[in-house]
């Protein structure tokens, strides 16, 4: 006999449920079920604003309190996508503003967010909490001041890597005196100069103040007033870290940090001075979290930093931190989580920094928790891959970018197909993976047969054939996001895995072989994608069906073609039909 639970208990068994993924399941079940979960969910993410519509969001979901949305692809990070492009936040927020009265959070990834977006947020809702802009653009510390000054409630104010327009370095005065609720401020993009008695104000009257990242235009000398305010702080992000030589700035700076009890995340450091860096040693033994990608210090004072954070998860570094520094890093941080080791100059061919391939392979070895890498260098050999992924089966996400396009094994010319297969074969949870060096059809084939919960994948400059985008896309199963550019893959490829590209979030391809002909075949075949092609060039009427796109964004959408198209945009569809 079939057994009914009330609504009521099966909302509070689904209030434990926090995966989307798992959320989306239960949905799943059946209609009773389905119509449960859809009027108790609270948290939404969509990674592509494109697809679905806001309407359609807010008819499957009434009472979401939380919203999480991303515009523009991945490879935007790397301006491979044009300006003007989309991801506009305008129409969502203008739905969400009349049906979401007690929305509490919005989290957006690269979208347009104009300030007339940010004062429909401060006016729309009452018990407003937290605000995420992630590499965001179009706004200006005129929308931040809207914000400030009527979101009553703030919780969390976050700007990371947004391009925000200042025209005044007064926003934060608009915080009213009665403000005591907020818990993370992130002013790190900010490029000019903020009023720094509004900041001070603004941190002593908020006691649960856990993270403050500030921009490059604090000063050092301050840096320590503003500590002996908030000695809460459980992350913090230095301004600018450089000074004049001077005992009383150090010894202010350095009694400040040793009443930070709590902290244990430490970034910024803009024009770190090696001088001044002893004054963090105090907190240094506590730090799960560090973040010197933007200190311009060399080897020397980065390791002795390192070798004073034994607790160390997540370190981000420039690369002149050389074998030498991930050496010791490997020998004092065993609890390592997440490596990122960024290049000091990208552009330059001969940097003078001495990072190799050894520097990775002794992190791989000391650190057994390491399951996180992102890695750019200037030479690897099939022999280091393979003994990384020996030493470290539980990575799962793995990047690699190797500053020389289509570099081979520096050791012996061969391709880097044996090391990449190397780390999908042993690394069996990998779920993020970017390939870069010389590489044929063999490594996709490789990928295609063992990277079964590869999730992510970002090619560059590799394969010999419309073989090595196949096997990908045939032997994935998992596979939801790829990105790929400068590669030969062309339409055959494309064309006989049009199945697969429905269950994908997205492809992205720029400087492909893939022609006009095959997107138009590949939309009529499958009139759930949308099929984008950018051409900035020239007229995309004019050309024939052999002539080769620029750049095709393929991505599923229950919503149909979008309405925000720029003219160097085409949508492939035949018959466009809105279903939004």
């Amino acid at each position: 006999m079939a057994i009914s639970f009330p609504e009521e208990v099966l909302e509070h068994v689904f209030s434990f449920i926090t995966s989307h993924t798992d959320r989306n399941v239960v949905s799943l079940v059946c209609k009773s079920w389905y119509e449960i979960e859809r009027w108790c969910r609270r948290r939404i993410f969509i990674g592509n604003c494109y697809a679905v519509s806001p309407a359609m969001m807010i008819r499957r979901f009434p009472e979401v309190r939380s919203v999480e949305l991303k515009g523009k692809p991945h490879f935007a990070d790397f301006n491979l996508v044009p300006d003007g492009w989309g991801g506009y936040f305008y129409p969502w927020i203008c739905e969400m503003a009349r049906a979401y009265p007690l929305l509490e959070e919005i989290k957006l990834k690269r979208m347009v967010v104009t300030d007339e977006c940010l004062e429909l947020i401060s006016k729309s809702f009452k018990n407003f909490k937290v605000l995420v802009l992630s590499s965001c653009e179009g706004f200006s510390t005129d929308g931040l001041a809207a914000i400030a000054a009527n979101c009553r409630n703030l919780r969390e104010l976050d700007l990371r890597e947004s391009e925000v327009e200042d025209l005044s370095g007064h926003w934060l005065s608009h915080f009213p005196d009665s403000c005591t609720s907020l818990q993370s401020l992130n002013m790190s993009c900010l490029a000019s100069e903020v009023s720094f008695s509004a900041l001070q104000r603004l941190i002593a009257r908020s006691p649960n103040l856990k993270t403050l990242r500030l921009n490059r235009a604090v000063p050092l000398e301050k840096l320590s007033t503003l500590l002996h305010r908030a000695p809460q702080l459980v992350e913090l992000g230095t301004g600018a870290y450089s000074a004049e030589s001077r005992p009383d700035v150090y010894s202010n700076l350095a009694e400040a940090c040793s009443r930070c009890k709590e902290l244990t995340g430490l970034s910024g450091f803009w024009d770190a001075v090696p001088s001044y860096l002893p004054a963090i040693y105090s907190v240094c033994s506590r730090l799960t979290s560090l973040n010197l990608s933007y200190a311009t210090i060399q080897s020397p004072d980065i390791t002795k930093i390192v070798t004073q954070c034994p607790n160390l998860q997540s370190l981000s570094v420039l690369d002149y931190i050389e074998d030498a520094g991930l050496n010791a890093l490997s020998l004092s941080c065993k609890d390592l989580r997440e490596l990122r080791v960024f290049p000091s100059d990208p552009f330059v061919a001969d940097a003078n920094v001495s990072l190799t391939e050894q520097g990775l392979v002794a992190v791989s070895e000391g650190c057994s928790k390491l399951q996180s890498v992102l890695y750019f260098c200037r030479q690897m050999s099939n022999a280091a891959l393979t003994t990384i992924a020996k030493n470290r089966p539980n990575l799962n996400c793995f990047r690699l970018c190797i500053l020389e396009p289509r570099a081979p094994d520096y050791l012996t010319l061969e391709p880097l197909d044996n090391g990449f297969g190397a780390i999908v074969d042993h690394c069996k949870q990998l779920q993020r993976l970017s390939l870069s060096g010389l590489l044929t059809d063999r490594v996709f084939e490789y990928i295609g047969k063992r990277a079964k919960k590869l999730e992510m994948l970002s090619i560059a400059f590799a394969g010999d054939s419309d073989m090595g985008l196949h096997h990908v896309l045939s032997g994935c199963d998992s596979l939801r996001k790829l990105e790929i550019r400068d590669c030969p893959f062309g339409d055959k490829a494309l064309l006989d895995n049009v199945s697969k590209l429905e269950t994908m979030r997205s492809l992205w391809m720029s400087s492909c072989s893939v022609s006009l002909g095959a997107c138009k075949r590949l939309s009529q075949k499958m009139p759930r994608l949308n099929v984008e092609v950018i051409d900035e060039q020239g007229d995309l009427d004019s050309r024939s069906d052999n002539s080769p796109v620029e750049k095709l964004y393929v991505y599923r959408t229950v919503a149909g073609p979008r309405f925000d198209m720029p003219s160097f945009i085409r949508n492939m569809v035949q018959n466009p039909t809105c279903r939004r």
